[in-house]
């Protein structure tokens, strides 16, 4: 049995190396060389720059991510909607939850626009090592585009198949591409052992007083090490919190000496551009094409990781309501986190061509890297140490600050980027963050235009009509969100449409604090013919609910359902309407069988 475990969390570690550490794991592919464009070469710059990246690991992934979001994930679950949902049954309600939703709206949105920029700049990165394999030094601009651009959609035509064999797939590569940054790093390490003096802080609080601005402007290049870090804790529901950070003591040791690796072979080579490429190349002349044909799955792999967090992301938005409904496609049997959402992949896709094809280099797309996601590492870091205070953990919620202090300063820092291309991953999170806005604004104005019908007056009518008006033979079934405000429709089919069936049931599903857990019951009956079913449900769970129906014994004629048919001269509220009509409906989402449904439409003037 120790044997069976120990290869089930070695498994685990690989699977998480495959879809978790694809995306840090090759940010060495163009961290340092970026930072070195505009750094002078030297070796107190070198130990200084070295000195940060390793910090800023040990702060953001490690403690930020690593230690203190994955404590507070709920069953296995991450990303900033959990931080959400544990963070407001803590408030008072009212204007702190409206601030924390909004916070919750803006960090998912950041993470989309750097869902994009990452597959983009992680791909390319890797394929400009073509131009080191002779014969190859003058490939067009266009010709590395286009080979990007295949590759990109060859990677989003795979996720179909599910992260649990993605995984499976990738994880043997992203081992043998950790052990090969390790080995590399070694080789040029030996030649020059002193770097080592980078895991010693005050290097990396030197480099930043000796330099000034310039110094700290470095930190929006310096935060390209941390690539992913967000999309480490959004994908935690893949695969859980133990293989995940079992797996990042290895992927941590491997880029530390490979980073020092670099520093040595610049400091030999300073006029090194493509400085991995270049020390693959030096090291192993023999062995560059199949280290170059490695480093680009590492990148397919890399973008891989940052999908599947926004799967994860979008998952929990609709299913916590923030999100409009969307189809989703389970790929395992065993795990329902493990999803395939087909609009998101294609929409995904488009973005990161388009990406490509605007900015055309790596260094470029650089410049353009950074705001997005030192905005949602700062969001998080409030989220968390808001959390962390409120339950007592004043330790905790101390360090979560200070760590939240460096989350503002990167920030800040890579503010220094939006004239460069920066503002492009503003412009980009600004169009999930726009839909989502108008969504969830709109849900409300639709509540408060709708009024619903306090259950006592709903009832008091309902038993006058159910005794003096004939009735149809069966159950009919009316859904509800509240069983205090009965939604209008209910009352448009039965008292004026006099639609009533002989068993009505109002069936109401409640959303828990918690993310997983489903259970059922009826309520007492408040007249005859009419029954009250409460279904509870965690807020990552997916229902079946066709299923729960039968398990209560209905056995039901027709499903009545409500449909809003908005109208507006509104810009805001036609988009509203736009978007609405693009979900699927509540019937679709759920699978109900379409051959009872009812839809009842009411007009909304917005």
């Amino acid at each position: 049995m120790a044997d069976h475990g120990a290869d089930t969390k070695f498994r685990g570690v690989v699977k998480a190396m495959g879809l978790v550490f694809g995306d840090i794991g090759t940010s060495p592919i163009y961290t340092l060389a970026v930072i070195f464009l505009a750094t002078p070469v030297t070796e107190q710059n070198i130990i200084g720059v070295l000195s940060l990246i390793i910090w800023t690991l040990v702060l953001i992934i490690t403690g930020q991510y690593a230690w203190l979001a994955m404590s507070l994930g709920k069953k296995g679950e991450g990303g900033t909607i959990v931080l959400r949902e544990l963070l407001i049954p803590l408030l008072k309600k009212g204007r702190a939850a409206s601030a924390v939703t909004l916070m919750t709206i803006l960090g998912i949105s950041l993470l989309i626009g750097d869902g994009v920029i990452t597959p983009a700049i992680s791909i390319l990165s890797a394929v400009e090592g073509l131009e080191l394999i002779p014969g190859l030094e003058g490939l067009q601009e266009s010709s590395l585009i286009l080979i990007a651009g295949v590759i990109a959609i060859l990677l989003f035509s795979f996720q179909r198949r599910g992260t649990e064999r993605v995984a499976f797939t990738f994880g043997p590569i992203m081992a043998v591409w950790f052990g090969v940054l390790t080995l590399s790093g070694l080789v040029s390490l030996v030649q020059a052992p002193f770097m080592v003096a980078a895991f010693n802080p005050l290097a990396a609080l030197s480099f930043l007083t000796t330099h000034g601005i310039a110094g700290f402007f470095v930190l929006a290049s310096v935060i390209l090490c941390a690539t992913g870090g967000e999309a480490l804790y959004a994908d935690m529901g893949h695969l859980g919190r133990a293989p995940i950070r079992r797996a990042w003591v290895f992927v941590f040791g491997a880029l530390v000496i490979n980073y020092l690796g670099q520093g040595a072979f610049l400091l030999r080579h300073q006029q090194s551009g493509n400085l991995l490429f270049e020390m693959f190349y030096a090291q192993a002349p023999i062995l560059y094409i199949p280290l170059l044909v490695l480093s680009i799955a590492a990148t397919v792999i890399a973008s891989q990781a940052m999908i599947s967090g926004i799967f994860s992301i979008v998952y929990q938005g609709i299913t916590t309501r923030l999100l409009p409904m969307i189809k989703i496609d389970y790929t395992s049997s065993e795990l329902r986190s493990q999803i395939y959402i087909d609009a998101i992949n294609w929409v995904l896709l488009i973005a990161v061509l388009l990406v490509m094809a605007i900015f055309r280099a790596s260094s470029n797309l650089a410049a353009a890297y950074g705001l997005a996601v030192t905005g949602d590492m700062a969001l998080t870091g409030i989220l968390i140490t808001t959390i962390l205070y409120l339950r007592g953990h004043a330790g905790k919620a101390l360090v979560a600050l200070g760590i939240t202090m460096v989350d503002f300063a990167f920030l800040l820092a890579s503010f220094s980027k939006f004239p460069a291309g920066g503002y492009w991953s503003l412009v980009i999170a600004a169009v999930p963050f726009a839909i989502i806005m108008i969504f969830h604004t709109g849900q409300k104005r639709i509540y408060e235009r709708l009024q619903p019908r306090p259950f006592q007056p709903f009832l008091n009518d309902f038993r006058e009509v159910y005794a003096s008006k004939p009735k149809l033979e069966g159950t009919a079934l009316f859904f509800t969100r509240d069983f205090q405000q009965v939604p209008p429709y209910v009352g448009l089919t039965v008292f004026e449409n006099n639609i009533i069936y002989e068993d009505n049931v109002l069936v109401s599903i409640r959303t828990l604090d918690r993310p997983f857990g489903i259970s059922w019951e009826f309520r007492k009956s408040p007249a005859p013919g009419i029954r009250l079913l409460e279904i509870r449900s965690g807020y990552l769970e997916l229902l079946d609910v066709v299923t729960l129906f039968r398990e209560a014994g209905l056995d039901e004629k027709t499903i009545f359902y409500g449909l809003d048919e908005i109208v507006s001269t509104n810009l805001v509220w036609k988009v509203f309407s736009l978007i609405k009509r693009l979900s699927p409906s509540f019937v679709q989402f759920y699978k109900l069988p379409a051959n009872r449904i009812h839809g009842v439409v009411t007009r909304v003037e917005l």
